[in-house]
């Protein structure tokens, strides 16, 4: 029949466990809670590794939570700029908070583990369409700058 470790019953448990990650000598440890140096170090191979990863995995799960919610929070900034940006018909402004907004998005999709590279076709996109055609608009008054937008860009959807 196996015995219970001396060390996980003893009721400084939480301080042998520190003064073993402090690296403290175990001689050290054990005179300082009254156990003997070879428990501490039994206690230190056998069952502190297995609190280590598990207090590991809950540090990288809060990280990870951390990570989330500032995602998140980007992806509600960028689309509220996007909201002003098209109300105020600022275009520049409203085609760089779609591509933030984007990488936002995909930025989310990879933390949760829905997709592993994701490719936008923004040329299919409404939005696309719409800046596309407000651009050559506005070139009106340089026919030649605007011809060579419009031949770029039809060269670009082929």
């Amino acid at each position: 029949m196996t015995r219970r470790c001396t060390v996980c019953g003893h009721r400084d448990r939480d301080l042998v466990d520190a003064a073993v990650v402090g690296r403290v000598p175990y001689r050290r440890i054990a005179t300082l809670h009254g156990l003997t140096e070879a428990s501490v170090r039994r206690h230190a191979t056998a069952h502190l590794p297995a609190t280590l990863a598990l207090a590991t995995g809950a540090a990288e799960a809060s990280r990870a939570d951390v990570l989330l919610t500032q995602a998140e929070a980007l992806r509600v900034d960028a689309i509220d700029l996007l909201e002003e940006a098209r109300e105020k018909g600022d275009l520049r402004t409203a085609v760089s908070a779609i591509g933030q907004a984007r990488g936002v998005l995909e930025l989310l999709a990879r933390m949760a583990g829905e997709v592993s590279d994701v490719t936008v076709n923004v040329v299919l996109s409404a939005e696309w369409a719409e800046i596309r055609t407000l651009v050559v608009q506005t070139l009106d008054p340089w026919p030649e700058a605007r011809t060579a937008l419009a031949d770029a860009l039809s060269e670009a959807d082929r």
